[in-house]
């Protein structure tokens, strides 16, 4: 007997890709457990399922960095509560990341796909559930997006929860209207500039030139720092909120069309963003 749960949660997150680098991405999460029927009639509570399950990814991947550690070029340290990574870019420039262990997952897989994390995944989550439970797929789909999206990595130092993490992410759509009218063109136009873009606060910014930004900040959950090339980079005067990040994009598509109504629809991961008009 099989159990399944569609679209159990979301996971927003960063990772290291082997050529892109830094990568936000969002992921829907699917479920089956296999097993036998209790007393009553039952492999599992669904409710236990869905708590279970959504409360173990809201504490491990979700709104983190994963790190396959068996990636080349990468050193990564876990010392003293905090977590630090160093890896170097194919094409060239360095990445490093120091934050608070929770905020930095260390995976032991060679490269981070659907399948390979959703592996890991199974192996971590097995142990949460009754005897009955004798087996557990954990499954991951990216969202059907036929229309302009982009993948990007940000942090929020005045969140409350996980966003304050300095590299978690998203993969995100975005739609630009002009007079009320869909403008495909300047949706390809922003997706391609913040495609595997790090978008970072002007205030949290250390240092910068044309090769490098660097990025720290101290908030409830300790001191996040990182560094990357500038060319993955995209710098806004304010928090990195999905409602800035709106605002933002109205305000530049509007430069570009000074005589029209501007509405932008910019998607924080899977089924939700905010709304700015210009």
């Amino acid at each position: 007997m099989k159990l399944f749960v569609d679209n159990l949660t979301n996971v927003d997150f960063s990772y290291l890709h082997p050529q892109r680098g830094l990568l936000g991405e969002s992921w829907l999460v699917q479920l089956v457990l296999d097993g036998e029927l209790n007393e009553e009639g039952m492999i599992c509570d669904f409710g236990i399922v869905k708590k279970a399950v959504k409360h173990w990814f809201d504490n491990s991947i979700d709104h983190a960095l994963v790190v396959p550690t068996g990636m080349a070029n990468l050193h990564s340290e876990l010392l003293n509560g905090e977590t630090t990574v160093n890896w170097r870019y194919p094409a060239g420039g360095e990445f490093y990341c120091r934050s608070p262990e929770q905020a930095i997952v260390l995976v032991d897989i060679d490269e981070i796909n659907e399948l390979s994390l959703a592996a890991w995944c199974n192996a971590q989550l097995l142990a949460l559930f009754p005897d009955e439970v004798k087996g557990l797929e954990i499954s991951f789909v990216p969202e059907a997006i036929n229309d302009a999206f982009y993948h990007y990595s940000h942090g929020l130092q005045q969140h409350d929860g996980n966003c304050q993490r300095i590299a978690h992410g998203h993969r995100s759509r975005i739609e630009v209207f002009l007079d009320g009218q869909r403008d495909t063109a300047a949706e390809q136009q922003w997706a391609k500039t913040f495609n595997d873009i790090y978008i970072g606060t002007r205030g949290h910014l250390v240092s910068a030139n044309d090769e490098v930004h660097h990025y720290c900040y101290d908030a409830p959950q300790g001191e996040f720092e990182i560094r990357l090339p500038a060319r993955h980079c995209y710098l806004i005067d304010t928090e990195t909120t999905v409602e800035q990040i709106a605002c933002h994009l109205a305000a530049q598509v509007k430069l570009s069309h000074p005589s029209r109504e501007v509405m932008v629809r910019a998607f924080e991961g899977v089924g939700k963003g905010a709304i700015a008009t210009a």
